[in-house]
């Protein structure tokens, strides 16, 4: 440590079950890798390298609070009560994983770039106007910054004073583009002087940072003190999905180097330090967390599939013609493939 510890961090145990957390996710993570080189998955966003980030965001928001993600945040969700199971079955193609039994008012997954913005700011108004002490928080990339409708949000955000904090994730890559060549701007937290809000730079490999800094953002928001800006500085350890090839565009010794800063052993190194944390444990550990993450896989593949009417079920009160021919045409092939 090399500043006095945010006042959670001085329990012990509260650290471990943050680590825990980023275990977990880290284990499904690879899991979820696998069962798409399988084919039993479709396209993964892998977060691996985000943990320290998406678990200390999610052990600072309030249960009350409300998430807008992008595609990733998995650590986050799992924290928030978004159950394993239903990660894989968006992520296998079926829409019921969007239907979260934890976290009934939370966003889904938002694939198009930076709209999750606008939503946190829509979210936060609404918050504002009932009088709720209430915030809400967007997740955006680095290659998102460069999105009209992130400083749409921001700007809102600012003028209205509205109780929303920005969670940049700097990884370094928006895709195969790094950084520097997405803007000119020193860092990404500066973004945050056109609305005139407070922009903040934490080191999103660290666990404890991250939720201090996010923690005092969402306070201050539920003050009425308007929104923040925050950029986690953190690195992509996979690729950005499981349909690209980081290995094409990246440096290899960049990412070694990043290997050796990765978020998981800096916060196993300073619990084995306070004598909280020891290869036993460690065991213990992924054992447990390997076992639960195999329960989700086999809850979600025998997942019964879902009637093609359901792409159909839920777009317009009477369905219009042009779809009634769609739907026969995909009931017609769902036949000859077993009803499916």
């Amino acid at each position: 440590m090399v500043a006095p510890l945010p006042a959670f961090a001085q329990d012990t145990g509260e650290v471990l079950r943050m680590y825990q957390a980023m275990t977990r996710v880290r284990i499904f993570d690879a899991k979820a890798v696998n069962l798409q080189r399988t084919g039993q998955l479709g396209t993964y966003p892998s977060c691996l390298g985000h943990e320290a980030t998406h678990v200390g965001v999610g052990a600072a928001m309030h249960a009350s609070d409300v998430l807008a993600p992008v595609y990733r945040e998995f650590g986050t969700q799992l924290w928030r009560g978004v159950s394993m199971s239903e990660i894989l079955l968006y992520w296998g193609g079926d829409e019921r994983g969007n239907d979260f039994a934890g976290p009934r008012q939370d966003f889904s997954w938002c694939v198009p770039i930076a709209t999750q913005t606008l939503y946190a700011a829509g979210a936060a108004m609404a918050f504002k106007l009932r009088g709720e002490p209430r915030c809400a928080l967007a997740y955006i990339g680095d290659g998102g910054t460069s999105e009209g409708a992130f400083y749409e949000a921001l700007n809102l955000a600012g003028a209205r004073a509205l109780p929303v904090v920005f969670v940049i994730v700097n990884n370094g890559w928006a895709i195969s583009v790094p950084v520097a060549a997405q803007t000119a701007a020193r860092t990404l937290a500066q973004k945050a002087v056109a609305a005139g809000i407070p922009g903040v730079q934490v080191d999103g490999n660290d666990a404890l940072a991250v939720r201090a800094v996010v923690s005092e953002a969402l306070q201050a928001a539920r003050r009425g003190a308007g929104p923040c800006l925050i950029e986690a500085l953190t690195y992509r350890l996979s690729d950005h999905t499981t349909s690209d090839d980081a290995s094409r565009y990246r440096p290899e010794a960049e990412l070694k180097e990043a290997w050796a800063l990765e978020p998981l052993l800096r916060i196993r190194q300073y619990l084995r330090g306070l004598g909280a944390w020891n290869d036993a444990q460690e065991q213990e550990l992924q054992r447990q967390c390997s076992h639960q993450v195999d329960a989700a896989v086999s809850d979600y593949l025998s997942t019964p599939k879902q009637s093609t009417d359901a792409m159909f079920d839920y777009l317009f009160a009477e369905l219009p013609a042009h779809l009634h021919d769609q739907r026969a045409t995909a009931r017609k092939y769902a036949s000859r493939s077993g009803g499916h």
